[in-house]
């Protein structure tokens, strides 16, 4: 049986694909694995359109390890089942009172693929979901159950934790996470379309003004699509209203779970960087001259412009830095590569570190030196797996460890 990406990009046959229900079944796949000298490798939505889970061993599936387990709203915390999808996560979290700090762009994913690869939403005070992980259990590649973060007791500067946050399923598969979570809300959501010299103009204020803010700027018109959400009352009074080509799009009201994602029926590939923040958006105008001069006539979609409060985790790539993302995305039927690769090279001329889970080119040569903490990383995935149960090609050439 076949296995393909969301976006239709990366297609393999695995050995089989495993469905397990508990931690015991886990722990069952990983030993047997190592008794045939095979590997597995866990997969959440299918959404990475790179080939983190490709393998020709097992492909672990978590989707029948899904539901929230706990939670303590006094505390702010839950513990979720990794298999459990963000839309279905948000609505149990409600029935307790509360909800997840931010979410990303699409709910359709796990919330163990989502931190796994470092998904994030936007908003300057905002991180991405992995640091909202506090603690959790995974099996490791001895196939034994081992607990991290505040489920063993350890702080939040603990290596393993850190490592965990972002780990790219290289370490174990999760049998459970804990995750800091807060009091429910809503969200009043205002999408206005502006052109995008008024974005630039008052990019900083924007920024500084909204509790999460984004835009997509279109190549062919030149127009720009802020999105603007708040708590009900506490909106800026900073709008495009008035200005020429200005036009509120959309306006909605509703649990944060709702109002946040968008609906994303068609697929697209996505390459996207993590700069660190520069209210001059200096890279993103280079990036806006190079598709007017080159692309233009053949991009079809949007490009996407979010920030991202700074964390810890050792392979987060808003680790250390307020940070900016700027994200190409194509339509599927629309080619993609010349373009993604050529405006690639401005993401690396400004420290740019690339999302796990898009298009990139960057190896382990490149990513060692942009993360402080990689080769703490790859010595704590050693310590876990040391039969790399977990890793596939892909993995070896991305983290420098030999085959």
């Amino acid at each position: 049986m076949s296995y393909t990406n969301w976006s239709g990009s990366v297609s393999f046959t695995p050995g089989e694909i495993a469905r397990p229900r508990n931690t015991s079944q886990v722990a069952r796949l990983v030993k047997k694995a190592r008794a045939r000298d095979s590997t597995l490798r866990p997969v959440g939505s299918g959404h990475s359109s790179m080939p983190i889970f490709v393998t020709d061993g097992t492909v672990v599936s978590l989707e029948r390890m899904s539901g929230l387990m706990a939670a303590d709203a006094d505390a702010g915390w839950a513990r979720v089942r990794p298999g459990t999808g963000l839309r279905d996560l948000g609505e149990q979290l409600a029935q307790y009172g509360l909800a997840m700090e931010n979410l990303g762009d699409v709910d359709y994913q796990s919330i163990a693929g989502a931190v796994s690869t470092g998904t994030h939403g936007s908003g300057m005070t905002l991180g991405n979901l992995s640091s909202t992980v506090i603690g959790g259990t995974l099996v490791n590649g001895l196939g034994e159950e081992v607990a991290f973060g505040v489920d063993a007791s350890q702080g939040e500067q603990h290596d393993l934790l850190r490592a965990a946050q972002v780990s790219l399923g290289a370490l174990g598969i999760f049998t459970s996470l804990t995750l800091r979570v807060e009091e429910a809300h809503h969200l009043h959501r205002q999408n206005w379309i502006t052109h995008i010299d008024w974005v630039l103009e008052n990019y900083a204020e924007l920024v500084e003004s909204n509790r999460s803010m984004d835009f997509y700027w279109y190549p062919r018109s030149d127009l720009a699509q802020i999105r603007m959400l708040n708590k009900p009352g506490e909106e800026p009074v900073l709008t495009p209203e008035g200005q020429p080509h200005s036009r509120l799009k959309t306006e909605t009201v509703g649990p944060n779970y709702q109002i946040i994602p968008n609906d994303r029926h068609l697929p697209f590939e996505e390459m996207e960087y993590m700069l660190p923040f520069d209210q001059e958006l200096t890279a993103f105008r280079q990036v806006r001259e190079r598709i007017k001069a080159k692309h233009r006539a053949q991009v079809g979609w949007r490009v996407l412009v979010r920030t991202i409060a700074p964390d810890q985790a050792m392979l987060s790539n808003a680790q250390g830095r307020p940070t900016m993302t700027i994200a190409l995305l194509q339509n599927t039927t629309l080619p993609y590569q010349e373009y993604f690769e050529d405006i690639e090279p401005i993401y690396w001329e400004f420290g740019g570190r690339p999302h796990w889970g898009k298009k990139h080119r960057l190896t382990a040569y490149e990513l060692a030196r942009l993360y402080p903490d990689w080769d703490g990383f790859r010595r704590i995935r050693r310590q876990l797996d040391p039969d790399s149960i977990f890793m596939n090609d892909y993995l070896h050439e991305l983290l420098g460890e030999e085959s």
